[in-house]
C-alpha cells in the first residue's frame, strides 16, 4: 500500500503586492427583471447594450428645480427581459468555468433588492436552467472521459487534498459501500435515474465544453453547499442526527416512535498554512457527473431557509453558497497512473453565491424572527459595501485602510478573493417596477462603486515536463494490445504464426533416431548431446538476431517519438504563444471596454456642463441686459441732473443778482435810517445845551433877580413835522465821544478738535502780520481733492483780494464736508471771516477832511467797515454771492 501524498491547498500564499501586478476590474453585469403585470409603472429603461437609465416614478420628490433627475448606469453588459439563460451563461459563467479548469479560482455572485430574481438566475427552473446546472454540466462534459476513479483523491481537515493509490482508492471503496453508518453522505450513482424536478434543466442542445483541456492529467470534482443565515454558517449537506433522549410528541407517542432531530451546529470560519480561509468541518462530497452533483446542490437546496414576505412568497432569509472544488494531478510518464508527487496536484474552485435580497421592514411588515433575518441581511450587505468602498479607496488614492472583512462572514469568507488573485463577477438583477426604485438606485450605487475595484489577475500554472499526450499514446497501445489479444485465438493470422514457428523449429537441427535404454550408453548420448549443444548454438544466434532488430526498432521508435516530442512542444509553444496573443487582445478588448465607458462617462458629463454653461450664459445674457439698462438709466439720470445743476446755477446766478440789488437797497434804506436817527440825537443834544445854558444864564439872573420859573421847552409842531432832510442835519459827533457797543464775536469753528482742509491757492501773498489763521489738524493742499475731502469734517478756503482803501484784504470762506448719494463729496459753505490790515493816520485824516456830507458819508463807511469786521453768515456776504444752503460738490 502506497502512503498517500497532499496535494496544493486551493491558493498559493498571497504574494505581496507590486506595481507590475496585472489587475483586472470586477466585472459587473445587469439583468433586468420582466414586470410582473402589463398595467405596472416602469422605473427602468435599456439605453445600450451598456447603459440603464432611472426614471423617478410618480410620487417621488423632485430635485431642487422642480425636476425628477433621471440617472444612468453603466455596466460590463445589459441583460434586457427577453434575455435567456444560455445568453446569460455564455457571457457572465462560461469563462469561469474555462478558468476553473485551468487551474484558477474564480467568484461569481448575484446581488439585488429582495424579489429582482437571484435565486432564478442562479438556479433557474425546467427547462431553464440557471447558471450553477450549465456551470456543473460544461465541467462534466469537459472532463467525463478524464476523471478520476472514486477516493483516489481525498480531502483532509485542513482545507488541503490527498492523493493515494488505485489499492488505497479500492480499499477505501470497499469500506464506504459496507459501512452504512458512515457519516459522509453516499452519493447517489450516475447510473439512477435522475430526479424529475431537475432532469430537464438543461436540454441537449445547449450543451457545451471547454476547450484545450489537458488530456495527460487526471481530475475530480467536490462540491460543498453551506449557507449564512443570521451572520451563522451551516452545513446544509450534513446529516442531520436524532437525539434519542429529546424526543417532540406531537400526538402523544412514545420517544421510539418519535425521535427529535438535533438541531444543525453553526461551522466556523479557519485559515489554512497559506492564509485561506475555509469552513472548518464543512462536508464536501466527491460527485462524478452532473446530475449526481446536481442531486446533492437539490438536498442542500430542500434544506435552506425561505419565507413568505409580503413582497416574495418564497424569499430567500440567507446567503447561500455552493462551492465547486476540482482537483487535478498529471499522469506518470507511462500515461497510466497517476504521479504520485504532491507539488504536482493542483485544486481551484469556483464558489456560486446567491445573496438575499436587502429589504425594508417598513414595506414587507416583518416581525419576530423574519425582522431580525431582515436586519442581519441588511447588515451583512451594508459589511460588503463598507469592505468594497475601503477597497476602491485603498486602490484609487494609495492609502492603506484596513479593510473590515471581519465584521461579516460573507466577506471574513471571500476576502481571499479580492486580497489575493482570481476572478470575481457580479450579476446585478433589478426589479423595473416603480415601488422599487429607491431601493434600485442604492443597489446601481453599489454596483457602480464595485467596477472600480481591481483584483489580482490570476497566472498560469507550470507546465509538466512529462512529454504530453501520454495518455493518447498509452490508450493507442492498449487499443493495439487488446485487438491483438482479439486476432490471436483463430483465423488466418493464428494459421500463419504457426507456420513460420514450424518453419522456425524445421531449421533447426533434427534430433537423431535413437532409442535410449541404458542411461551409460556411450554411443547415443554423445551424438544426442552434440545435437542439443547444435541446436542451442542456433538458437542462441537467433536470440542475438531478434535482440538487435528489437534494438534497431526500438532505436527508430524512440528516434520516432522524439521527433514526435519536438513537433508537440513546438505546437504548445506556438499554443502558449496564442494564448498569449488571445491575452493581449482580451486586455486591449477590456482596455477598450474601459476606454469606451470612460468615454460615455465623459460625454455624459460634458453634457451635463453644457447644460449648466447654457444655463449661465442666459443668467449672464440676463444680467447684461439689466446692467444696460441700468447704465442707460444712469445715464438718463446724469444728464437730468447736469440740466438740473445748469438750471439751477442759472436760478442761483439770478437770485444772486436780485439779492445783490435788494441787499444794496436795504443798506440804502438802512444808512439813511441811520444818518435821520443821528440827526434826532443831534437836534437833542443842541436843545440840551441850549438848555444848559439858559438854565445857567437864568441862574446868574436869578441870583440878582429871581425871575418865574420858565415853561418846559416844546418843539414846535412846524418843527416836528418838518420832513427830515440830510443837508439840514448837523454834523454828527466824531467816533471819539462815544465808542459804540458791538456785539460779542461768536468763536471760530476752526478752534475745535475736528479735522480741516485747509485751502490755499498758490495765487495767496503771506502778510507779515502778527495775527495769522492757524487751523490745528487740518491737511493743507492748494487745490481741493476728493481724496482729502473724504478724510475731513471741515472746509476753509483763504481768499485774497483788494478793499476799497487798496489793501490785502483775507476772508476765510469755511463749510461742512458731507457725502453724497453718488459717492461724491459735498462742501456747504456756512460762515466767511475777514482779516483786513489798515493804517489808523489815513482813516484819521479822511475824517477830518471830510465835510458834512462827506462827514456824512465816511460816518457810514466807517459804520459799514465796523460791521464787516464782526463774524457774518454766508447770506450776508456779497462779494462772493454765496446764499445759505448753496452746496459745492466735487467728485
Amino acid at each position: 500500500m502506497q502512503r498517500p501524498a497532499k496535494g496544493k491547498t486551493p491558493r498559493r500564499p498571497p504574494l505581496k503586492k507590486t506595481s507590475h501586478t496585472q489587475k483586472d476590474p470586477v466585472g459587473v453585469y445587469c439583468r433586468i427583471r420582466p414586470l410582473g403585470a402589463t398595467d405596472e409603472e416602469c422605473c427602468i429603461e435599456m439605453i445600450s447594450s451598456t447603459t440603464i437609465q432611472l426614471h423617478a416614478p410618480d410620487g417621488i420628490k423632485a430635485n431642487r428645480n422642480g425636476e425628477y433627475k433621471e440617472t444612468q448606469y453603466s455596466f460590463k453588459k445589459v441583460f434586457g427581459i427577453q434575455t435567456s439563460q444560455i445568453e446569460l451563461f455564455e457571457d457572465v459563467a462560461k469563462p469561469l468555468v474555462d478558468d476553473l479548469i485551468h487551474c484558477k479560482n474564480g467568484l461569481l455572485f448575484t446581488y439585488g433588492v429582495t424579489g429582482s430574481g437571484k435565486t432564478f438566475t442562479m438556479t433557474g427552473s425546467p427547462g431553464e436552467g440557471g447558471l450553477l446546472p450549465r456551470s456543473l454540466d460544461m465541467l462534466f462534459n469537459s472532463i467525463g472521459p478524464l476523471q478520476a476513479k472514486r477516493f483516489v483523491f481525498r480531502t483532509d481537515d485542513k482545507n488541503g487534498m490527498e492523493i493515494q493509490g488505485q489499492v488505497d482508492a479500492l480499499l477505501e471503496r470497499q469500506k464506504r459501500e459496507s459501512n452504512q453508518q458512515s457519516t459522509v453522505p453516499k452519493t447517489p450513482s450516475s447510473k439512477q435515474k435522475p430526479d424529475p424536478e431537475f432532469a430537464d434543466m438543461i436540454s441537449p442542445e445547449e450543451a457545451c465544453k471547454c476547450e484545450g483541456v489537458d488530456e495527460d492529467s487526471c481530475y475530480s470534482v467536490f462540491v460543498s453547499y453551506i449557507e449564512i443565515y443570521n451572520n451563522y454558517i451551516y452545513d446544509l449537506l450534513e446529516d442531520t442526527p436524532i437525539d434519542p433522549i429529546r424526543p417532540k410528541r406531537p400526538g402523544g407517542g412514545t420517544p421510539l416512535q418519535n425521535p427529535e432531530l438535533i438541531p444543525p451546529q453553526s461551522k466556523i470560519l479557519r485559515e489554512d498554512q497559506n492564509h485561506n480561509m475555509y469552513v472548518s468541518g464543512c462536508t464536501e462530497v466527491e460527485v462524478k457527473s452532473t446530475e449526481e452533483a446536481f442531486e446533492v446542490f437539490w438536498r442542500g437546496q430542500k434544506k435552506r431557509r425561505i419565507a413568505d414576505t409580503q413582497l416574495n412568497r418564497e424569499s430567500s432569509r440567507s446567503h447561500s453558497v455552493f462551492i465547486v472544488k476540482l482537483a487535478q494531478a498529471p499522469l506518470d510518464a507511462d500515461g497510466d497512473h497517476i504521479l504520485q508527487d504532491k507539488n504536482q496536484v493542483t485544486v481551484s474552485q469556483l464558489c456560486l453565491v446567491d445573496l438575499a435580497g436587502s429589504e425594508r421592514t417598513s414595506r414587507t411588515k416583518a416581525e419576530g424572527s423574519r425582522l431580525r433575518e431582515a436586519g442581519n441581511i441588511n447588515q451583512s450587505l451594508m459589511t460588503l459595501r463598507t469592505c468594497i468602498e475601503v477597497l476602491r479607496e485603498n486602490q484609487m488614492c494609495g492609502t492603506n485602510r484596513m479593510v473590515p472583512y471581519r465584521d461579516s462572514k460573507v466577506t471574513h469568507l471571500f476576502k481571499n478573493y479580492f486580497d489575493g488573485e482570481g476572478k470575481v463577477r457580479m450579476v446585478v438583477c433589478v426589479n423595473p417596477k416603480a415601488d422599487d426604485y429607491e431601493e434600485t438606485m442604492l443597489v446601481m450605487r453599489f454596483a457602480e462603486l464595485t467596477q472600480e475595484v481591481e483584483v489580482a489577475r490570476p497566472v498560469d500554472r507550470p507546465i509538466c515536463s512529462l512529454a504530453a499526450g501520454r495518455r493518447h499514446r498509452n490508450q493507442a497501445f492498449r487499443d493495439e494490445l487488446s485487438r491483438r489479444q482479439e486476432e490471436r485465438p483463430g483465423g488466418s493470422n493464428n494459421t500463419e504464426d504457426g507456420s513460420v514457428l514450424n518453419q522456425l523449429l524445421d531449421s533447426l537441427p533434427a534430433l537423431p533416431a535413437c532409442e535410449l535404454v541404458d542411461p551409460t550408453d556411450e554411443q547415443i548420448l554423445p551424438r544426442l548431446i552434440e545435437v542439443l549443444e547444435r541446436r542451442h548454438r542456433i538458437r542462441q544466434m537467433i536470440t542475438e538476431q531478434y535482440t538487435r532488430t528489437a534494438n534497431t526498432l526500438k532505436s527508430m521508435l524512440q528516434e520516432f517519438d522524439g521527433h514526435l516530442m519536438a513537433k508537440e512542444n513546438f505546437i504548445h509553444e506556438q499554443r502558449g504563444k496564442l494564448g498569449e496573443k488571445d491575452k493581449i487582445m482580451f486586455n486591449q478588448k477590456n482596455e477598450m471596454d474601459r476606454l469606451e465607458k470612460k468615454s460615455k462617462m465623459l460625454e455624459y458629463k460634458i453634457d451635463i456642463l453644457q447644460k449648466t454653461t447654457n444655463i449661465y450664459e442666459g443668467d449672464k445674457r440676463s444680467l447684461q441686459q439689466e446692467l444696460e439698462s441700468r447704465e442707460q438709466r444712469l445715464q438718463r439720470e446724469l444728464s437730468e441732473r447736469k440740466r438740473m445743476e445748469a438750471r439751477m446755477q442759472g436760478m442761483v446766478s439770478d437770485t444772486k443778482h436780485q439779492w445783490e440789488k435788494e441787499c444794496e437797497r436795504r443798506v440804502n434804506a438802512k444808512q439813511l435810517e441811520m444818518q435821520n436817527k443821528l440827526w434826532v440825537k443831534d437836534e437833542k443834544l443842541k436843545q440840551l445845551k441850549a438848555i444848559v445854558s439858559e438854565s445857567n444864564n437864568s441862574a446868574t439872573s436869578e441870583q440878582q433877580r429871581p425871575p418865574p420859573p420858565p415853561d418846559k421847552p416844546q418843539r414846535n409842531s412846524r418843527e416836528k413835522d418838518q420832513p427830515r432832510a440830510p443837508e439840514k442835519r448837523s454834523r454828527s459827533p466824531l467816533p471819539t465821544t462815544g465808542t459804540p457797543i458791538r456785539p460779542h464775536h461768536r468763536r471760530s469753528h476752526s478752534a475745535g478738535g475736528q479735522r480741516w482742509v485747509d485751502h490755499k491757492p498758490l495765487s495767496n501773498l503771506d502778510l507779515d502780520t502778527v495775527m495769522q489763521p492757524i487751523i490745528p489738524n487740518a491737511i493743507k493742499v492748494s487745490a481741493a481733492s476728493e481724496k482729502a475731502l473724504s478724510k475731513c469734517h471741515k472746509y476753509v478756503l483763504t481768499h485774497q483780494e483788494l478793499a476799497s482803501d487798496g489793501e490785502i484784504q483775507t476772508k476765510l470762506i469755511k463749510g461742512d464736508v458731507f457725502r453724497t448719494r453718488g459717492g461724491g463729496q459735498a462742501v456747504q459753505f456756512t460762515d466767511i471771516e475777514t482779516l483786513r490790515q489798515e493804517c489808523p493816520t489815513v482813516s484819521s485824516r479822511k475824517r477830518r477832511s471830510s465835510g458834512d456830507g462827506s462827514g456824512q458819508h465816511n460816518g457810514n463807511k466807517m459804520d459799514w467797515n465796523d460791521r464787516e469786521n464782526r463774524a457774518p453768515v454766508a447770506s450776508t456776504s456779497s462779494a462772493l454771492g454765496l446764499q445759505n444752503g448753496y452746496q459745492k460738490r466735487r467728485k
